[in-house]
């Protein structure tokens, strides 16, 4: 996977704009897997969640310390100003940062193998668990905190988050749950060319709901189960509609990269960065800032970096930028985690499972991919979907995945594993028909009596 670097070229009309998603088309060799995964951080002695924090050296044992601590394995500081908010690889390709609430995010590097990938996650989980140690901090892997209210989550610094926690609260009636008390998971990969990206993200789109509930990780809200297999999907239904769903112009005839580049356009931004911070133009069009007509920032035009970070707050189910992003899944302990990266690899990685998985999909029509969406966070893999359940759909399309995996013939270097080890978590989902939410539900009215508590001793990483 390869990225678009935010410069300071400017782009002066809508062509520009269609060139720098157009960018992303490469050859089949030079695809990669991008992972990305969030985790709650806690105190392990009350389970309470972290602040920000003071600095290591000043006795801090938040989530700054967390920061500064991890430059012991060479990870280089991000600061806005003076505060460090994430750091960088020094190999290049990864980062940490930090979403509103304190959840740690690695956005790992592209790479060319799920083995690779898991490595990768395997050495900074083992980073994070030996400082987490000294700090007396533990790491939840979940969808959705199950016992936080919001008033008690911290605001990290960062510039961008006070715009955004402001607008939210203009647009949906969730969006601040959605930043403070969410978790997810996703797996950015690449395209070949025009046809390719649509067909990738057409199914991609489509699938999006059998993701959502293979991986359903959320039914617990403040202690209780809230109703849902997965919250955080649900949460997503209210939280901006100008920028979330299911994106159905991608399924009419004649889509491309000019007609993603039309929804972008329209929808409002949130922020300009200039000059070291954060210029709220939240309601705004990227068309007026093309012309020099924000508001605020009158004369002012767009650079590539300003169109970058604009499609970063696009989320629908899946997204493209110079590559695409899956976006429908919980988060997760270790295992789901690498899981999730291998679902999707092997459905669109591979050109005979990328045809099977579009033929399964295919004939669906918009109220029938809406409907899934609309009823998937509640009832997961119980979803009724035409004369049976998207449990159906699910062990059809996780049958893909695995030949497609299997095509790809990608061994672990040791000559005794291909990449279908990382899929047994998915089939074990779908051949018991108990999503990890129904799993947490059992527990719960079982042996947990009642109680979430438990969760912070068997799912923490």
């Amino acid at each position: 996977m390869s990225v678009l670097v935010a410069g300071p070229e400017p782009v002066t009309n809508r062509d520009d704009l269609v060139a720098a998603l157009e960018r992303g088309s490469k050859p089949k060799s030079d695809w990669r897997i991008g992972t990305e995964h969030e985790k709650f951080p806690f105190h392990m002695a009350d389970h309470s969640p972290v602040p920000y924090g003071d600095a290591i050296d000043k006795g801090g044992k938040g989530i700054r310390a967390m920061l500064e601590g991890l430059t012991r394995f060479g990870w280089i500081p991000v600061l806005e100003g003076q505060t460090i908010i994430g750091l960088e690889s020094p190999k290049g390709g990864g980062n940490i940062s930090l979403e509103p609430g304190g959840q740690f995010e690695l956005s790992g590097a592209p790479l060319e193998t799920l083995h690779q990938t898991c490595a990768e996650l395997h050495d900074h989980l083992a980073q994070v668990k030996e400082l987490g140690n000294e700090l007396g901090l533990g790491f939840l892997g979940l969808g959705f905190t199950p016992d936080w209210q919001r008033r008690q989550i911290p605001v990290m610094p960062k510039g961008r988050y006070k715009i955004m926690t402001e607008y939210m609260q203009k647009v949906g009636t969730m969006g601040l749950d959605m930043m403070y008390r969410s978790c997810t998971v996703q797996v950015n990969l690449d395209f070949a060319s025009e046809p390719d990206m649509v067909k990738k993200l057409r199914v991609a789109v489509a699938l999006q709901p059998i993701a959502t509930a293979i991986f359903a990780n959320s039914p617990f809200t403040e202690g209780h189960p809230n109703g849902f297999k997965s919250y955080r999907s649900h949460v997503w239904t209210d939280t901006d509609n100008n920028r979330t769903g299911m994106i159905p112009f991608i399924f009419e005839s004649g889509f491309g990269f000019e007609q993603y580049v039309d929804y972008a356009l329209d929808v409002p931004m949130y922020f300009v960065y200039r000059d070291g911070r954060y210029h709220d133009v939240t309601g705004q069009s990227f068309r007026d800032f093309m012309v020099g007509k924000l508001r605020g920032l009158e004369g002012e035009t767009p650079t590539r970096g300003d169109w970058i970070n604009h499609l970063t707050t696009l989320f629908p189910e899946a997204r493209l930028k110079n590559y695409m992003e899956m976006r429908g899944a919980d988060g997760g302990p270790w295992a789901r985690i690498c899981a999730l990266p291998a679902f999707w690899v092997g459905l669109l990685y591979d050109q005979v499972s990328l045809d099977a998985a579009w033929d399964l999909c295919k004939d669906w029509t918009d109220a029938e991919r809406q409907g899934l969406r609309d009823l998937v966070a509640k009832h997961g893999l119980q979803t009724p979907f035409r004369n049976g359940t998207l449990l159906d759909v699910a062990r059809r399309a996780v049958e893909i995945s695995r030949a497609g995996l299997k095509a790809r013939a990608r061994g672990d270097g040791a000559g005794s594993s291909d990449e279908t080890i990382f899929l047994h978590t998915v089939e074990e989902v779908v051949k018991t028909g108990k999503s990890p939410a129904d799993v947490m539900l059992d527990l719960y009215h079982g042996r947990w009596n009642g109680k979430v508590d438990p969760v912070y001793q068997e799912f923490a990483f």
